[in-house]
């Protein structure tokens, strides 16, 4: 078989299959492949992962009509042509090649995630047939405005529009209404619009590294009552203490604002907990373990050091003794019984199950992060998870979801500069379903 050419034969064996028409899924990254016109014979094909080869061209998946699940991450395209016809396809990640529009996607009506990163596209084109789509992932691209392409897509809770040439966002989101996360770190912007305000459920909004200076600028963000994580890091506002101490009376609401807890007090398990995890507070760790260990010894004693459940005053020392000894007893009581054989099937069947069904679910999740959708389509590539990478986005240095579309990872000299945009959230081996920012998703 000749170098970057795929066989029919050999997919088959490598399957361990005897009918092309059984085999539903491949994974074929990372096989420098520049010819899959075999493909042709897999006539039930749903799902196929062509990340980091050597094509050029994806003219030769057209018999794949029944195509629900598409990476092509990394490759060597300049064109999407052969995908026009591909409508059942719901996620399709082509970041990370040389594409120069996405025209092409305009017919595929049942996508409902749709990661472009890292390409040479200068304008969006009209989406408005694309009434399912919720997850839009278009950073690091050479886009100047965003224009009225976005302005049907009412079902869109998830966009990545950062590290392009954005200078302002206008009406363009008006008609998003179910919008929940928004990424433009690193761009030309100035100031967000009154337009902005139509957004009430936007939760996490990541505008780091712009051209943002007072007050003035951001006011519409009063009506972002839901607002729950806010990053201004980068713009010259956020070295202005009066207008932060504005915007933080103004957002009552706000959990994390400029990548930190609002004050070191709060109770971290208080925290929207998908929130902390899209984008991880800037601490070394110790003031969280701290706050762990004191939740735990409240569950013990209510007053802390002073008083235990039944009232009486006893001193750190004595409480540890009961509660050594209840231990104790408690292990001496217990029966042992012998599930060493039964615990890692129960695990495998668990893990496997969860595989399946976690991807299409995160999809669909309105409150998952683009991080997540790539975990997702990490963990649906490869249940039993011993290691090897099987989901859209390999290699994403910039963030969690696909193919480093989201999250891109900040130099730790600068943290001023620091965006939601991190590396340890879209750069996984999924880089972010749509590869965006912290959120997993390479921004």
């Amino acid at each position: 078989m000749p170098v970057g050419r795929l066989s029919s034969e050999q997919l088959l064996k490598d399957n361990n299959a005897r009918d092309a028409d059984s085999i539903s899924s491949l994974t074929l990254n990372q096989k420098a492949l520049t010819d899959v016109s075999c493909l042709a014979d897999f006539k039930n094909l749903q799902r196929l992962d062509l990340g980091f080869n050597n094509l050029t061209s994806l003219e030769d998946l057209r018999p794949c009509v029944n195509l629900k699940w598409l990476s092509v991450v990394q490759n060597k395209l300049r064109s999407l042509k052969g995908i026009e016809g591909l409508s059942k396809l719901t996620v399709l990640n082509a970041g990370k090649n040389k594409l120069r529009s996405m025209d092409e996607v305009r017919s595929l009506t049942s996508l409902r995630a749709l990661i472009l990163n890292d390409n040479e596209i200068v304008s969006i084109c009209t989406l408005d047939q694309l009434k399912e789509l919720n997850t839009l992932v278009l950073s690091r691209n050479p886009l100047e405005e965003i224009g009225k392409s976005l302005m049907k897509l009412k079902s869109l809770t998830k966009l990545s529009l950062s590290h392009c040439q954005l200078q302002a966002i206008d009406k363009s989101l008006k008609s998003c209404i179910e919008l929940k996360e928004l990424r433009l770190a690193h761009n030309q912007i100035t100031a967000l619009p009154s337009e902005l305000a139509q957004n009430v459920k936007l939760r996490n909004l990541d505008l780091g590294n712009n051209l943002i200076k007072s007050w003035s600028h951001v006011k519409v963000l009063k009506s972002h009552v839901n607002l729950r994580n806010l990053n201004l890091l980068g713009n010259p506002i956020a070295e202005i203490e009066k207008s932060t101490n504005k915007i933080r009376k103004a957002l009552p609401s706000l959990q994390i604002f400029n990548a930190k807890p609002i004050n070191k007090n709060t109770k971290m398990e208080k925290l929207d907990v998908n929130v902390v995890d899209e984008f991880p507070p800037v601490t070394d760790g110790k003031e969280i373990k701290e706050k762990e260990r004191s939740n735990k010894k409240s569950k013990h004693n209510v007053t802390m050091d002073i008083y235990s459940e039944n009232g009486e005053h006893s001193t750190r020392g004595q409480r540890r003794k009961k509660q050594k000894s209840k231990d104790d007893l408690l292990r001496k009581e217990s029966p042992v019984h012998d599930n060493n054989d039964a615990a890692p099937e129960q695990k495998k069947r668990k893990k496997s199950k969860t595989a399946e069904t976690s991807e299409l679910n995160v999809i669909d999740d309105t409150e998952a992060s683009f991080m997540e959708l790539f975990q997702a389509e990490e963990t649906a590539g490869n249940p039993n998870g011993d290691g090897e990478k099987g989901g859209i986005g390999k290699d994403v240095k910039d963030g969690v979801l696909l193919g480093d579309l989201v999250c891109i990872p900040t130099e730790k000299k600068k943290p001023k500069e620091r965006s939601f945009d991190h590396p340890s959230q879209l750069q996984t081996s999924t880089d972010e379903i749509g590869m965006g920012g912290l959120s997993t998703w390479d921004d």
